[in-house]
């Protein structure tokens, strides 16, 4: 019989070779570090194999070590968790309501996404911008994208901002602040927030993006931002991290902080959310699962723990193409598939299946969603159905007439079409790992003539974003031009509304009828206003 690793390696068997990047893998039972194996390259250039010593940036899975900071913060008395954000961060905005603490640990503060403000701005990635930059760009912000309490959603800005009140509220950095009360005293010495793109760092990842056929670019970040991310570390040092949750040796040493960091937040509806303190409380297969991934640049991570279990599977990569919460589950599934069988919850994956060229095209169309004022594109590729949602793109595969999975995705997504019956318009369920269920309506997409086109060309002036878009007219199409962004096409989907990539631009009409300006929706930023420049 084939052993539990000869299966578990055999999930990572893609990437497993000299040529390519991959992943680490750490596989903990009961106080254990079971199982420990690197797939693949940490460096190409310099032919440098993974293995559990190898430092990742660990992305969005930082937010963990972020939020149990202001949770021993607390405990020390220097803040409280319902204290007003601008006690500490007079710079922000004075709102309608108060923005606390708590707010941002939840993701549900309403404050606008940086990285996607700075990209509206024309700053990808790639470029270089500086912590008093971003702050100055969240003091322009006139608006929140809701009242803060009264909706979830994942914003990178509030950890970023808890970042900031570590450092007031302790006077050190979250970089020495994370040494002093996490790091250091559970011998974590290689993980650190890594707040110094120029630093050395021993044993360090790099991280890619596929670049055509088995062909990688490097694919990095001079970005100094921690808090919503920066954690550089390694599966072996993610081990006593996990360790602590059982025997807390933090702080005042109890299992109050524990409880505290694992209680997940409500809404001012009184709805219980499944995020806590930069992790989120699930369920898989019938058994408490407590998680967080990342992905940022060319990492991405996972980290899944089954407490009752006492079980952890850890799954850092240095490829933005892999999926490492879809392998962690994988690797879970092979180690606790007795347990899962016990309790009569296992499932079976589902296998993808052949529809007809009709049964694909009749859900082709752009659908709508009335909460975020997303459009998710579903169009015809030769592998089938694709998707397209706030610029990331995807295939679709079918595994039931109107049940379809991502393929090669870094995070699990589902679409169900719907509809009452034949004669109605087709609506999607879409699920996306981390992420509330949506549902989003098809629309039907306007053709506006050149002459109507002519209508929105002009200068749009952002005060928020301190930024300029130039909309242009040529072959017959609009295309928007603005700082350090190549000329991008404007799509109709309805009357006065066009997408742009992953952004929607619905442009606003004064009482002649001539277009005066616009409003931006991006997802985690809503309603950026922009004027028509005279």
């Amino acid at each position: 019989m084939e052993s539990l690793t000869a299966r578990v390696d055999r999930l990572f068997a893609a990437w497993d070779r000299p040529d390519s990047p991959g992943c680490a893998l750490g596989v903990i039972k009961s106080g254990e570090l079971i199982y420990s194996r690197g797939y693949g390259m940490a460096n190409l250039e310099h032919a440098i194999p993974i293995s559990s010593k190898t430092v990742f940036d660990i992305a969005s899975t930082s937010k963990q070590f972020t939020a149990i900071c202001i949770a021993l913060l607390a405990e020390q008395g220097k803040i409280a968790l319902d204290d007003d954000i601008r006690d500490y961060l007079p710079e922000m905005p004075v709102y309608e309501s108060p923005i606390t603490i708590r707010h941002l640990v939840h993701h549900t503060s309403g404050i606008r996404d940086y990285l996607e403000l700075m990209s509206l701005a024309g700053m990808s990635d790639a470029d270089h911008y500086t912590n008093d930059e971003v702050i100055e760009m969240l003091a322009r912000q006139k608006e929140l994208n809701f009242k803060p309490g009264d909706q979830y959603l994942y914003s990178n800005t509030g950890y970023f901002l808890l970042s900031l009140i570590v450092k007031r509220a302790s006077g050190k950095s979250l970089h020495e602040f994370a040494a002093e009360n996490i790091f250091n005293p559970l011998g974590m010495k290689k993980t650190h927030f890594h707040d110094d793109h120029t630093m050395i760092v021993k044993d360090r990842a790099i991280g890619y993006s596929p670049s055509g056929d088995d062909n990688y670019r490097i694919n990095m970040t001079t970005l100094d931002m921690v808090g919503d991310g920066g954690i550089f570390t390694t599966v072996e040092e993610l081990f006593l991290w996990d360790q602590n949750f059982y025997h807390n040796k933090l702080g005042k040493g109890d299992a109050n902080l524990m409880a505290q960091v694992l209680t997940p937040g409500t809404l001012n509806s009184g709805e219980r959310l499944d995020y806590a303190f930069g992790l989120i409380i699930g369920d898989y297969n019938g058994m408490r699962m407590v998680s967080h991934g990342g992905a940022f640049v060319g990492f991405r991570a996972e980290m899944i723990r089954f407490p009752e279990q006492e079980f952890t599977v850890i799954c850092l990569a240095n490829l933005s193409s892999i999926n490492p919460g879809q392998l962690a589950r994988q690797v879970a599934d092979v180690y606790l598939a007795d347990q899962v069988k016990a309790r009569g919850n296992g499932t079976v994956e589902p296998q993808r299946i052949e529809l007809s060229v009709q049964e694909l095209q009749d859900k082709v169309g752009l659908y709508h969603s009335p909460i975020t004022n997303e459009i998710l594109k579903i169009s015809m590729q030769e592998e089938g159905l694709a998707a397209e949602k706030s610029g990331f793109a995807f295939i679709l595969a079918p595994v039931s007439p109107l049940k379809f999975r991502a393929v090669e995705a870094p995070v699990s997504i589902e679409i169900q079409f719907e509809r009452s019956d034949r004669n109605q318009p087709w609506s999607v369920r879409l699920l996306i790992e981390g992420k509330k269920p949506d549902t989003l309506q098809r629309i039907e997409v306007v053709s506006p003539t050149a002459d109507q086109l002519t209508a929105y060309v002009g200068d749009y002036f952002s005060a928020e974003l301190q930024t300029t878009y130039r909309i242009v007219l040529e072959d017959d199409k609009l295309f928007a031009r603005y700082r350090n962004s190549p000329p991008d096409s404007l799509q109709p989907a309805q009357s006065d509304i066009f997408r742009v990539g992953g952004v929607m631009l619905h442009f606003l009409r004064d009482d002649a009828g001539e277009v005066e300006g616009f409003v931006v929706n991006a997802g985690r930023v809503r309603n950026i206003r922009f004027t028509r420049k005279y």
